[in-house]
């Protein structure tokens, strides 16, 4: 007998992730980096090449270190917005708090793997929103806290991260980027100062779950 259902293209995995203070995830994801599964074009629509495509699905080491920040930080009264969010991790995180969090990314698979990833958790929906940094994103809004991780790996990111945080931030938004010391940050140091935001940064050497040690640095950006 055939089966009814189509292959998806891609393959997965489930795993378990540890988020501090807090009880762990459930996590659907990409089997590995070698995969790619775009036939419709969306992705590369997007801007999105078949070498980055299966980024957005992995589980990565700043996005752990994220959805731990955002288990303790204080979130009461603000609309938070997760820019390249990826699997959303931090964005589950602060959605099982009761924040009032968007995720938002431009890969065309992003929110197909959040709502699993709701469901895997017993949450509610979450809402998620298209958010492609070098376009116009219409609806989208103005945020009182943006949240990143790991999202300056390319030249042009510091241009057009700035640029999107400029459209999408409220008058007084902080902003809060994991960086793994990518050589980009002073770029975008330099884009956010031109924007009135100034920066603090904490280096981080600490543990992960795998008991491997994370190196990199907190980027707060406060303007007001």
């Amino acid at each position: 007998m055939p089966n009814a259902t189509p292959p998806i293209g891609y393959e997965v995995k489930f795993q378990r992730v540890g988020v501090g203070g807090g009880a762990d995830l459930q996590i659907r994801s990409l089997l590995d980096k070698q995969q790619f599964f775009d036939p419709l074009g969306l992705a590369f629509d997007a801007g999105i090449s078949s070498a980055t495509w299966p980024l957005f699905g992995l589980v990565w080491p700043s996005a752990l270190k994220l959805a731990d920040l955002m288990q303790t930080w204080e979130l009461k009264g603000k609309r938070v917005l997760e820019v390249g969010c990826g699997l959303g991790l931090a964005s589950l995180v602060v959605h099982r708090r009761e924040g009032n969090i968007t995720a938002s990314d431009c890969h065309p698979l992003t929110e197909t793997f959040l709502n699993a990833n709701v469901l895997l958790n017993e949450l509610p929906p979450l809402h998620y929103e298209t958010g492609n940094w070098g376009r116009v994103n219409k609806g989208l809004g103005a945020f009182d806290l943006l949240i990143a991780s790991d999202v300056l790996y390319e030249r042009s990111h510091p241009a057009q991260l700035s640029g999107f945080i400029q459209e999408h931030a409220a008058e007084g938004a902080e902003v809060l980027i994991i960086d793994p010391n990518r050589g980009n940050r002073s770029a975008f140091h330099r884009d956010m100062a031109h924007m009135g935001f100034s920066v603090t940064e904490i280096i981080m050497n600490e543990p992960l779950q795998d008991l491997s040690t994370y190196r990199g640095r907190l980027l707060h950006y406060t303007r007001g």
